[in-house]
C-alpha cells in the first residue's frame, strides 16, 4: 500500500467493481469527511485511472476534451443507475452520452483462435485509444443495465456515500462495512444522546 498517497485513495473496492469496469468508473466520485473527492479532476488523473484499469496504454496521451468526456460519461451512467434503480426513464441527455461513446469506436469482431478452441473477439477500434476507452465503458455499462445483475445495482444508503455496487444479498443496503459500521455508530449516538437527561 502506498502510505503517501491520500487516505481516500485506499478506498475499498465495492461489490460489482471487479466485473464491472463502468461501476468503478460511476464510485470515482465520492465524499470522505473533509468533503467531496474526485479522482477524475483533471487530464492527468484521468489519464491515470484509465491506465490503471488497463483502458488505456500508458504511453497514449489524453488531452481536456477527453478526460471531460469520461467526466461526463461517468456523470451520465449515475443518471442511467438511477432512472435503472427507480424503474423511470432516463434523462435524454444521459442517454445520448452514452450511445455517442458506444458508437464512438465501435468494437471489429473477429475470430480468435486459442488453445480452447474458436471463439468470438470483439476487439476495439485501436485508432482512438481514448474514444475506444470510452466504448469499452459504455458497453460496460450497457451490458451492466441490461444484464442479469441489473436487479442488484444499488446505491449505498450511508448517507453523503453516493457510491453504487451490487447486492450480494437483498438485505445489504452499504457498499462496504465501513459505511455501515459509520451508519451504525450515528444511530448508537443518536440514541445515546435522546435518552441523555438535558
Amino acid at each position: 500500500m502506498d502510505h503517501e498517497a491520500p487516505v481516500y485513495l485506499h478506498q475499498l473496492p465495492v461489490p460489482g467493481e471487479d466485473r464491472y469496469v463502468s461501476l468503478a468508473l460511476v464510485n470515482t466520485r465520492f465524499a470522505v469527511s473533509h468533503g467531496q473527492v474526485d479522482l477524475l479532476d483533471d487530464t492527468e488523473a484521468a489519464h491515470l485511472w484509465l491506465v490503471r484499469h488497463e483502458l488505456l496504454p500508458d504511453r497514449v496521451v489524453i488531452n481536456g476534451r477527453q478526460s471531460g468526456r469520461l467526466r461526463t460519461l461517468r456523470e451520465a451512467l449515475r443518471a442511467l443507475f438511477e432512472a435503472r434503480v427507480t424503474a423511470a426513464h432516463p434523462p435524454a441527455a444521459a442517454l445520448d452520452t452514452l450511445n455517442a461513446a458506444l458508437a464512438a469506436a465501435p468494437a471489429t469482431p473477429r475470430l480468435a483462435w486459442t488453445a480452447d478452441g474458436p471463439h468470438r473477439a470483439d476487439l476495439p477500434d485501436a485508432g482512438n485509444p481514448a474514444a475506444a476507452a470510452l466504448s469499452q465503458l459504455a458497453e460496460d455499462a450497457a451490458d451492466l443495465l441490461t444484464g442479469a445483475d441489473a436487479g442488484q445495482l444499488t446505491e449505498c444508503a450511508a448517507q453523503g456515500c453516493a457510491r453504487w455496487f451490487l447486492r450480494s444479498h437483498g438485505a445489504r443496503r452499504w457498499c462496504t462495512t465501513k459505511c455501515g459500521n459509520r451508519v451504525r455508530a450515528a444511530r448508537a449516538y443518536a440514541a445515546r444522546r435522546a435518552g441523555s437527561p438535558s
